[in-house]
This record gives structure tokens, C-alpha cells and sequence, in this order.
């Protein structure tokens, strides 16, 4: 059912009891699944490589170097090291996530209202930390949050909870007094692996898995200006 108070009650409702907001970048704070998709195109033109079945889902939520090892596992015919698959998407994705990749509608506002109210905020992502951190610079971001987590600093990307429970560390917060924001299955899978309330976001890449998200979800957004005019759905369990 959707809940549909005023702004004070909204807030209240969303973020009682929180005191960590921890997000996911790709998707969640930023526009830039699309990026991804291609560099893959690319990337398999390069190499002449043929996408297989299910190839998004099959590395859904896994970490930068995870996504890496599985391109060598499933492409033996790739002359390349995990390490330098890694460089070589970096070095493409880069241009285009300093220039094209706009935050995501609503996001600024939402995040000083956080800070305002003293929340601790942090991002929990499966992409490089370097990456994650230019991009923030170039957007403006970078002072507003407290911690830049990657899952490759951990033993498992999502759905694992590691990557969510690391950055919870960093803040100072106990996993149950933290609030998750992302994009799909899997990552909403690591923040309530993690014993974390989770807000699911609207985000086109992920369309056909908005009945997924909505179930596993505590909250659902199209955009982060809900949560400022009390439209977000209350997901009762």
C-alpha cells in the first residue's frame, strides 16, 4: 500500500529510528547503468565475443574484480588477465562518467536534508572506489558523504552482505539503525543480508525487475523527490 503523509510524517516515518543512510552508486545515486551496457557492446565487438543467455543476471550485484573474473571464466578465448580487464573498463568508462552520467533526479536535495538532520551518509558500491570518488568530484557530491565503500575491498560482492556492513563500520552505526538505498535484487539482498531496512529505486535498467525489487524492498521510490512529497510506497510485509 502506499503511504501518502505529509512531509514532517514522511520523514519521520522513513528515516525513524535511522541513523546511517548507506547507498549504492550505480543506478541508486547516479544515472549510469546504460554506461556499462556499452562498454559490454564495445567490448565485445573488440574481442569478437558473443553475449550469453541470462549475462546481465548472471553478474548481477557482483564487484568490479568479481565481474572481471567472471569475463575470464566464461571467455577463455580472452588474452587478458582479470587485472587488465579491470584497466581496460575503467579507462573506457572513465570519459564517459566524468562528462555524461548526471545524478539521479531529487538527489542533492535529499541528501543535504539528510545531513541536516544529522544522519551519517555513505555508499556502498560494486564499482572501483577510484571511479566512484572522481565522479562525486565531478558532480559536487564528494563533501556530503562520510565513507566510499567498495565491494572489492571485501571477500564478497552483493548479495553477500560484506561490502554494507563495512561502510555501517565505518560510520559508526549498528546495521539495524542503518537505511539502504539501491537499484536491484541483488543489492537490496545485501542490504537486508546485512539486517538493514532497504529503499528500492525506480531505475530503467532495472525495469523488468520492479515486481522483484517491490518484494524484497522495504520502501520503493521512483525518484528521491517522493521521499520529500510523502509519495514513496510503505511496502507492508
Amino acid at each position: 500500500g502506499a503511504y501518502r503523509g505529509g512531509v514532517g510524517k514522511l520523514m519521520m516515518n522513513l528515516l525513524k529510528d535511522i541513523d546511517a543512510c548507506i547507498f549504492d552508486f550505480d543506478g541508486t545515486l547516479v544515472d549510469s547503468m546504460w554506461v556499462w551496457t556499452a562498454i559490454d557492446r564495445e567490448y565485445f565487438r573488440k574481442y569478437n565475443l558473443t553475449q550469453p543467455e541470462s549475462f546481465h543476471e548472471g553478474m548481477e550485484g557482483m564487484s568490479y574484480s568479481e565481474v572481471a573474473q567472471y569475463f575470464v571464466d566464461i571467455f577463455p578465448s580472452l588474452p587478458l588477465t582479470r587485472d587488465e580487464i579491470m584497466e581496460e573498463w575503467t579507462r573506457m568508462a572513465y570519459r564517459k562518467y566524468m562528462t555524461e552520467v548526471p545524478p539521479k533526479e531529487g538527489i542533492t536535495d535529499f541528501l543535504k536534508a539528510l545531513r541536516s538532520q544529522g544522519k551519517k551518509l555513505g555508499i556502498a558500491t560494486s564499482n572501483t572506489k577510484e571511479l566512484v570518488e572522481d565522479t562525486l568530484k565531478a558532480l559536487g557530491l564528494s563533501e556530503l558523504f562520510d565513507t566510499v565503500r567498495s565491494a572489492c575491498e571485501v571477500q564478497k560482492g552483493k548479495p553477500a552482505p560484506d561490502v554494507y556492513l563495512l561502510a555501517a563500520s565505518d560510520l559508526n552505526a549498528k546495521p539495524s539503525r542503518c537505511l539502504a538505498f539501491e537499484d536491484v535484487p541483488m543489492g537490496i539482498l545485501a542490504g537486508k543480508n546485512a539486517g538493514m531496512k532497504v529503499c528500492a529505486i525506480e531505475d530503467d535498467f532495472s525495469k523488468k525487475q520492479a515486481g522483484d525489487k517491490r518484494e524484497l524492498a522495504d520502501y520503493y521510490i521512483q525518484d528521491y523527490r517522493d521521499v520529500k512529497n510523502g509519495t514513496y510506497d510503505l511496502l507492508l510485509k
